[in-house]
């Protein structure tokens, strides 16, 4: 059955929102601790940094700072850990969200992507997937001169599908990508379901619409009616 819905397109963020990527960064960031000699730390942690990027995650790991002299290469290594975790990628896409992915091909509206992550490892991880032709549009910090929480990215991607803002939704699980959606005018839909920290106010980042499951985007969407 096809979409009852006038939306014209969606876009979601990647890391957090679209697919789980969390598992391979467990692997990654406990492989780099193991490389030094050092105790791996709780996924759970890991988990609530992912969307915040690796360095991020080097901070949390190694309890430094940017300007520390080992940060640099610490990162470098840890990106490249990720890379090769990706040629067995353990990702997975969220609940109801192939299903989503389908029902949205099915009535002919358009979906894409607008994320943080580099395009390197985004295609890798969406080849892996099988998601990377089924996407309409991939838009990476490599594309734009802005990323999230400019608006820049989200407007990109409207421009390749043709697709009316004021019918456009915009899913992510970042503060940032909140801002994002709201920038470009778009409808801003948090995730709740993604890495989203215990002690986040997602209420507070006012978006248009909160999921809590993923599950509840396809019913969401159904709700979305405009002239």
């Amino acid at each position: 059955m096809n979409l009852k819905t006038s939306i014209e397109c969606v876009l979601f963020d990647l890391d957090g929102t679209l697919i789980d990527t969390a598992p391979d960064f467990v692997f990654a960031v406990n492989q780099l601790l193991a490389e030094y000699s050092k105790p791996g730390i709780e996924s759970s942690l890991i988990y609530q940094t992912v969307s915040d990027g690796a360095r991020a995650l080097i901070k949390l790991a190694f309890d430094i700072e940017e300007e520390h002299k080992d940060f640099s290469k610490l990162n470098s290594r840890l990106l490249e850990l990720y890379a090769e975790k990706l040629e067995t990628t353990e990702s997975l896409l969220y609940p109801g969200i192939d299903l989503l992915l389908l029902e949205l091909e099915k009535s002919g509206i358009s979906w894409g992507i607008v994320t943080n992550k580099p395009e390197l490892y985004s295609k890798k991880l969406l080849s892996q997937m099988d998601l990377l032709g089924r996407c309409s549009v991939l838009v990476c910090p490599d594309h734009v001169e802005n990323p999230k929480p400019h608006p820049e990215a989200i407007l990109l991607a409207c421009q390749v599908l043709n697709c009316d803002i004021g019918k456009t939704i915009f899913i992510g699980d970042h503060f940032r990508d909140i801002q994002a959606a709201k920038n470009a005018e778009v409808i801003a839909v948090a995730a709740e379901y993604g890495y989203v920290s215990p002690d986040t106010k997602i209420e507070d980042w006012y978006a248009d619409f909160i999921v809590k499951k993923s599950i509840k985007i396809l019913p969401l969407l159904n709700t979305l009616k405009f002239t």
